[in-house]
Protein backbone atom coordinates (compact mmCIF):
# COMPACT_ATOMS: atom_id res chain seq x y z
CA UNK A 1 0.00 0.00 0.00
CA UNK A 2 3.12 2.17 1.14
CA UNK A 3 4.47 1.61 -2.70
CA UNK A 4 1.44 2.49 -4.31
CA UNK A 5 1.06 5.43 -2.63
CA UNK A 6 4.50 6.73 -3.74
CA UNK A 7 3.81 5.61 -6.87
CA UNK A 8 0.82 7.53 -7.22
CA UNK A 9 2.68 10.57 -5.39
CA UNK A 10 5.36 9.95 -7.55
CA UNK A 11 3.21 10.18 -10.74
CA UNK A 12 1.28 13.23 -10.39
CA UNK A 13 4.56 15.11 -9.53
CA UNK A 14 4.95 14.58 -12.88
CA UNK A 15 4.29 17.89 -15.31
CA UNK A 16 2.72 15.60 -18.08
CA UNK A 17 -0.04 13.96 -15.29
CA UNK A 18 -1.08 17.41 -14.05
CA UNK A 19 -1.45 18.56 -17.94
CA UNK A 20 -3.36 15.41 -18.97
CA UNK A 21 -5.72 15.92 -15.73
CA UNK A 22 -6.70 19.77 -16.64
CA UNK A 23 -7.15 18.18 -20.38
CA UNK A 24 -9.82 15.73 -18.76
CA UNK A 25 -11.90 18.22 -16.82
CA UNK A 26 -11.47 20.76 -19.59
CA UNK A 27 -12.98 18.46 -21.99
CA UNK A 28 -15.72 16.93 -19.43
CA UNK A 29 -16.68 20.92 -18.81
CA UNK A 30 -16.81 21.50 -22.31
CA UNK A 31 -18.87 18.16 -22.89
CA UNK A 32 -21.18 18.91 -20.33
CA UNK A 33 -21.92 22.28 -22.24
CA UNK A 34 -22.34 20.95 -25.22
CA UNK A 35 -22.23 17.07 -25.50
CA UNK A 36 -21.70 17.45 -29.40
CA UNK A 37 -17.98 17.80 -28.88
CA UNK A 38 -17.77 14.44 -28.05
CA UNK A 39 -18.75 13.62 -31.36
CA UNK A 40 -16.67 11.40 -33.92
CA UNK A 41 -16.76 14.40 -36.54
CA UNK A 42 -15.76 16.62 -33.49
CA UNK A 43 -12.79 14.66 -33.00
CA UNK A 44 -11.60 14.43 -36.42
CA UNK A 45 -11.85 18.07 -36.77
CA UNK A 46 -9.76 18.78 -33.75
CA UNK A 47 -7.16 16.22 -34.66
CA UNK A 48 -6.78 18.06 -38.21
CA UNK A 49 -6.80 21.63 -36.07
CA UNK A 50 -3.86 20.01 -34.32
CA UNK A 51 -1.31 18.96 -37.38
CA UNK A 52 0.01 22.13 -38.03
CA UNK A 53 0.25 23.56 -34.49
CA UNK A 54 1.68 19.77 -33.75
CA UNK A 55 4.29 19.72 -36.18
CA UNK A 56 5.47 23.19 -35.25
CA UNK A 57 5.40 22.09 -31.75
CA UNK A 58 7.83 19.17 -32.25
CA UNK A 59 10.39 21.61 -33.67
CA UNK A 60 10.00 24.27 -30.59
CA UNK A 61 10.03 21.53 -28.00
CA UNK A 62 13.36 20.23 -29.69
CA UNK A 63 14.91 24.28 -29.86
CA UNK A 64 13.82 24.99 -26.00
CA UNK A 65 15.07 21.77 -24.46
CA UNK A 66 18.64 23.10 -25.96
CA UNK A 67 18.49 26.29 -24.70
CA UNK A 68 17.29 28.35 -27.47
CA UNK A 69 14.54 30.30 -28.52
CA UNK A 70 13.17 30.05 -32.27
CA UNK A 71 10.48 32.62 -33.50
CA UNK A 72 11.62 32.52 -37.10
CA UNK A 73 9.74 28.80 -38.15
CA UNK A 74 6.58 30.59 -39.34
CA UNK A 75 7.88 33.03 -41.68
CA UNK A 76 10.23 30.19 -42.82
CA UNK A 77 6.91 27.91 -43.97
CA UNK A 78 5.36 30.84 -45.01
CA UNK A 79 8.46 31.45 -46.90
CA UNK A 80 8.71 27.83 -48.48
CA UNK A 81 4.89 27.51 -48.63
CA UNK A 82 5.08 30.54 -51.09
CA UNK A 83 8.01 30.31 -53.30
CA UNK A 84 7.43 26.12 -53.69
CA UNK A 85 3.70 27.29 -54.91
CA UNK A 86 4.72 29.69 -56.92
CA UNK A 87 7.62 26.98 -58.55
CA UNK A 88 4.81 24.31 -59.15
CA UNK A 89 2.31 26.30 -60.69
CA UNK A 90 5.25 27.99 -63.39
CA UNK A 91 5.58 30.88 -62.06
CA UNK A 92 9.42 30.58 -61.09
CA UNK A 93 12.05 28.51 -62.66
CA UNK A 94 9.64 26.24 -64.44
CA UNK A 95 7.76 26.92 -67.88
CA UNK A 96 4.49 24.85 -67.06
CA UNK A 97 2.34 23.53 -64.12
CA UNK A 98 3.42 20.65 -62.24
CA UNK A 99 0.75 17.80 -62.09
CA UNK A 100 2.43 15.68 -59.83
CA UNK A 101 1.67 14.59 -55.70
CA UNK A 102 2.31 16.78 -53.15
CA UNK A 103 5.79 14.50 -52.56
CA UNK A 104 7.46 16.83 -54.76
CA UNK A 105 6.26 20.07 -52.86
CA UNK A 106 7.01 18.33 -49.41
CA UNK A 107 10.72 17.78 -50.80
CA UNK A 108 11.11 21.57 -52.44
CA UNK A 109 9.40 23.48 -49.58
CA UNK A 110 11.67 20.89 -46.81
CA UNK A 111 14.35 21.84 -48.89
CA UNK A 112 14.43 25.76 -48.75
CA UNK A 113 13.13 25.43 -45.25
CA UNK A 114 16.35 23.20 -44.39
CA UNK A 115 18.63 25.99 -45.99
CA UNK A 116 17.28 28.84 -44.06
CA UNK A 117 17.26 27.10 -40.89
CA UNK A 118 20.56 26.38 -41.51
CA UNK A 119 21.20 30.36 -42.10
CA UNK A 120 19.55 30.90 -38.25
CA UNK A 121 22.43 27.68 -37.70
CA UNK A 122 25.26 29.82 -38.98
CA UNK A 123 24.53 32.55 -36.96
CA UNK A 124 24.14 31.15 -33.73
CA UNK A 125 27.04 28.74 -33.62
CA UNK A 126 29.78 30.95 -35.42
CA UNK A 127 28.89 34.20 -34.59
CA UNK A 128 27.80 33.08 -30.94
CA UNK A 129 24.65 35.36 -31.51
CA UNK A 130 21.81 35.11 -28.99
CA UNK A 131 18.87 32.42 -30.73
CA UNK A 132 16.12 35.47 -30.22
CA UNK A 133 17.64 38.21 -31.38
CA UNK A 134 19.27 35.93 -34.67
CA UNK A 135 15.56 34.16 -35.28
CA UNK A 136 13.76 37.61 -34.91
CA UNK A 137 16.04 39.27 -37.39
CA UNK A 138 15.79 36.31 -39.84
CA UNK A 139 11.83 35.84 -39.16
CA UNK A 140 11.52 39.58 -40.65
CA UNK A 141 14.25 39.06 -43.27
CA UNK A 142 12.92 35.80 -45.01
CA UNK A 143 9.41 37.52 -44.82
CA UNK A 144 10.64 41.19 -46.35
CA UNK A 145 12.26 39.11 -48.77
CA UNK A 146 9.26 36.95 -50.01
CA UNK A 147 6.55 39.98 -50.26
CA UNK A 148 8.81 42.43 -52.10
CA UNK A 149 10.63 39.50 -54.35
CA UNK A 150 8.37 36.67 -54.52
CA UNK A 151 4.88 37.95 -54.16
CA UNK A 152 1.75 39.24 -52.47
CA UNK A 153 -0.93 37.30 -54.23
CA UNK A 154 -2.81 34.56 -52.56
CA UNK A 155 -2.01 31.32 -54.84
CA UNK A 156 -5.90 29.83 -54.84
CA UNK A 157 -5.48 27.46 -57.84
CA UNK A 158 -3.26 25.43 -55.61
CA UNK A 159 -0.96 22.53 -57.67
CA UNK A 160 -2.58 19.67 -58.31
CA UNK A 161 -1.20 17.32 -56.21
CA UNK A 162 -1.71 19.41 -53.14
CA UNK A 163 -5.64 19.72 -53.67
CA UNK A 164 -5.91 16.03 -53.94
CA UNK A 165 -3.81 15.22 -50.72
CA UNK A 166 -6.53 17.70 -48.76
CA UNK A 167 -9.47 15.48 -50.17
CA UNK A 168 -7.26 12.12 -48.76
CA UNK A 169 -9.08 10.42 -45.71
CA UNK A 170 -7.80 7.96 -43.63
CA UNK A 171 -11.20 6.99 -42.15
CA UNK A 172 -14.55 7.81 -44.05
CA UNK A 173 -18.02 7.88 -42.29
CA UNK A 174 -21.40 7.98 -43.50
CA UNK A 175 -24.21 9.15 -41.11
CA UNK A 176 -27.89 8.46 -41.33
CA UNK A 177 -29.01 11.23 -43.52
CA UNK A 178 -26.37 10.74 -46.06
CA UNK A 179 -23.95 13.58 -44.53
CA UNK A 180 -20.32 12.24 -44.54
CA UNK A 181 -16.96 13.42 -42.60
CA UNK A 182 -13.30 12.07 -42.51
CA UNK A 183 -10.21 11.78 -40.63
CA UNK A 184 -7.42 13.62 -43.24
CA UNK A 185 -4.40 11.51 -44.06
CA UNK A 186 -2.59 14.95 -43.11
CA UNK A 187 -2.53 13.32 -39.47
CA UNK A 188 -0.35 10.87 -40.52
CA UNK A 189 2.25 13.55 -41.01
CA UNK A 190 1.63 14.41 -36.99
CA UNK A 191 2.38 11.17 -35.75
CA UNK A 192 5.23 9.94 -38.13
CA UNK A 193 6.97 13.14 -36.93
CA UNK A 194 5.79 12.49 -33.20
CA UNK A 195 7.54 9.42 -33.05
CA UNK A 196 10.45 10.55 -35.04
CA UNK A 197 10.94 13.44 -32.06
CA UNK A 198 10.51 10.93 -29.16
CA UNK A 199 12.65 8.32 -30.67
CA UNK A 200 15.32 10.97 -31.15
CA UNK A 201 15.13 12.22 -27.88
CA UNK A 202 14.75 9.23 -25.86
CA UNK A 203 16.95 7.03 -27.55
CA UNK A 204 19.64 8.38 -29.44
CA UNK A 205 23.12 10.50 -28.13
CA UNK A 206 22.10 13.23 -30.61
CA UNK A 207 18.82 13.63 -28.26
CA UNK A 208 21.23 13.37 -25.23
CA UNK A 209 23.24 16.08 -26.70
CA UNK A 210 20.00 18.15 -27.20
CA UNK A 211 19.31 17.87 -23.54
CA UNK A 212 22.72 18.55 -22.26
CA UNK A 213 23.49 21.29 -24.17
CA UNK A 214 20.43 23.08 -22.49
CA UNK A 215 21.10 22.00 -19.07
CA UNK A 216 24.31 22.77 -19.08
CA UNK A 217 26.77 23.77 -22.60
CA UNK A 218 30.08 23.57 -20.70
CA UNK A 219 29.20 20.59 -19.35
CA UNK A 220 28.23 19.54 -22.17
CA UNK A 221 31.36 20.17 -24.45
CA UNK A 222 33.22 18.59 -21.60
CA UNK A 223 31.61 15.27 -22.12
CA UNK A 224 32.22 15.55 -26.12
CA UNK A 225 29.62 16.97 -27.50
CA UNK A 226 30.01 18.77 -30.79
CA UNK A 227 27.96 21.88 -29.62
CA UNK A 228 27.91 23.18 -33.53
CA UNK A 229 26.94 19.83 -35.09
CA UNK A 230 23.97 19.71 -32.51
CA UNK A 231 22.70 23.33 -33.26
CA UNK A 232 23.59 22.64 -36.97
CA UNK A 233 21.29 19.99 -36.66
CA UNK A 234 18.50 21.57 -34.39
CA UNK A 235 17.86 24.37 -36.82
CA UNK A 236 18.08 22.69 -39.93
CA UNK A 237 15.51 20.32 -38.64
CA UNK A 238 12.94 23.17 -37.15
CA UNK A 239 13.66 24.74 -41.20
CA UNK A 240 12.52 21.45 -42.51
CA UNK A 241 9.74 20.88 -40.29
CA UNK A 242 8.47 24.39 -40.86
CA UNK A 243 8.46 23.67 -44.89
CA UNK A 244 6.42 20.91 -44.73
CA UNK A 245 3.91 22.67 -42.46
CA UNK A 246 3.93 25.17 -44.93
CA UNK A 247 2.64 23.13 -47.44
CA UNK A 248 0.11 21.37 -45.43
CA UNK A 249 -1.02 24.38 -44.38
CA UNK A 250 -1.54 25.50 -47.39
CA UNK A 251 -3.03 21.93 -48.68
CA UNK A 252 -6.06 22.15 -46.22
CA UNK A 253 -7.25 25.83 -46.67
CA UNK A 254 -6.79 24.94 -50.23
CA UNK A 255 -4.67 28.39 -50.72
CA UNK A 256 -0.97 29.19 -50.36
CA UNK A 257 -1.43 33.00 -48.90
CA UNK A 258 2.15 34.67 -48.25
CA UNK A 259 0.24 36.50 -45.48
CA UNK A 260 -0.34 32.90 -43.14
CA UNK A 261 0.89 31.80 -40.29
CA UNK A 262 3.21 34.39 -38.94
CA UNK A 263 2.05 35.66 -35.66
CA UNK A 264 1.12 32.50 -34.60
CA UNK A 265 4.37 31.86 -33.01
CA UNK A 266 3.35 32.45 -29.28
CA UNK A 267 0.34 30.12 -29.21
CA UNK A 268 2.56 27.70 -30.14
CA UNK A 269 5.65 27.89 -27.54
CA UNK A 270 2.80 28.99 -25.21
CA UNK A 271 1.75 25.18 -26.27
CA UNK A 272 5.15 23.76 -25.40
CA UNK A 273 6.05 25.20 -22.44
CA UNK A 274 2.85 24.23 -21.26
CA UNK A 275 3.32 21.07 -21.77
CA UNK A 276 6.43 21.01 -19.42
CA UNK A 277 9.45 22.21 -21.48
CA UNK A 278 12.02 24.55 -19.73
CA UNK A 279 11.70 28.43 -21.25
CA UNK A 280 15.64 28.09 -20.05
CA UNK A 281 17.00 24.39 -21.85
CA UNK A 282 17.20 20.84 -20.73
CA UNK A 283 13.36 19.93 -19.89
CA UNK A 284 10.96 18.98 -21.65
CA UNK A 285 9.02 15.58 -23.30
CA UNK A 286 6.94 14.80 -26.97
CA UNK A 287 4.20 13.65 -24.23
CA UNK A 288 4.03 16.83 -22.57
CA UNK A 289 4.27 18.83 -25.69
CA UNK A 290 1.49 16.66 -26.84
CA UNK A 291 -0.65 17.63 -24.30
CA UNK A 292 0.08 20.89 -24.30
CA UNK A 293 -1.13 21.07 -28.10
CA UNK A 294 -4.17 19.32 -27.79
CA UNK A 295 -5.17 21.36 -24.78
CA UNK A 296 -4.63 24.40 -26.56
CA UNK A 297 -6.26 23.34 -29.73
CA UNK A 298 -9.59 22.14 -27.95
CA UNK A 299 -9.26 25.68 -26.25
CA UNK A 300 -9.36 27.80 -29.22
CA UNK A 301 -12.34 25.39 -30.99
CA UNK A 302 -14.10 25.02 -28.29
CA UNK A 303 -14.47 28.31 -26.14
CA UNK A 304 -17.39 29.54 -28.78
CA UNK A 305 -19.29 26.64 -27.55
CA UNK A 306 -18.89 27.61 -23.86
CA UNK A 307 -20.05 31.38 -24.57
CA UNK A 308 -16.84 32.70 -24.33
CA UNK A 309 -15.88 35.50 -27.06
CA UNK A 310 -12.27 34.08 -28.98
CA UNK A 311 -10.37 37.60 -28.15
CA UNK A 312 -10.02 35.85 -24.72
CA UNK A 313 -8.13 33.68 -25.52
CA UNK A 314 -5.10 35.60 -26.33
CA UNK A 315 -5.34 36.29 -22.90
CA UNK A 316 -5.44 32.82 -21.80
CA UNK A 317 -2.46 32.15 -23.59
CA UNK A 318 -0.28 34.74 -22.32
CA UNK A 319 -1.54 33.75 -18.78
CA UNK A 320 -0.49 30.67 -19.61
CA UNK A 321 3.01 31.49 -20.53
CA UNK A 322 3.10 33.09 -17.38
CA UNK A 323 2.17 30.67 -14.95
CA UNK A 324 3.96 27.71 -17.14
CA UNK A 325 7.37 29.54 -16.93
CA UNK A 326 6.97 30.36 -13.16
CA UNK A 327 5.93 27.28 -12.32
CA UNK A 328 8.94 25.76 -13.72
CA UNK A 329 11.50 28.49 -12.59
CA UNK A 330 10.09 27.65 -9.02
CA UNK A 331 9.93 24.03 -9.67
CA UNK A 332 13.95 24.27 -10.33
CA UNK A 333 14.82 26.67 -7.44
CA UNK A 334 13.28 23.89 -5.14
CA UNK A 335 15.08 21.65 -6.43
CA UNK A 336 18.74 23.57 -6.16
CA UNK A 337 17.41 24.23 -2.51
CA UNK A 338 16.95 20.60 -2.24
CA UNK A 339 20.52 20.39 -3.47
CA UNK A 340 22.72 22.31 -1.60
Amino acid sequence: MVGTANMIQKLFRQHETVIACILVVFTLIIGMVNPAFFTLENSFDLLKSSVVMGIFGIGVLIVLVSGGIDISFTAIAAFSMYVTGQILKGKLLLDTPYQGTILVGFLIAGLIGLLLGLFNAVLISYFKLPTLIVTLGTANAFRGFMLAFIGTRIITNLPRGWVRFSRSTLIEVTQDDGSRFFLSSSVILLVLFILFAWVLLRYTMLGRGIYAIGGDRVAAERAGFNITRIQFFIYGFVGFLSGIVGVTHASLIRNANPFDLVGSELTVIAAVVLGGASITGGRGSVLGTVLGILLIVIMNNSLILLGIPSYWQKVVIGLIIIISTGSTAYQSRKKREALS
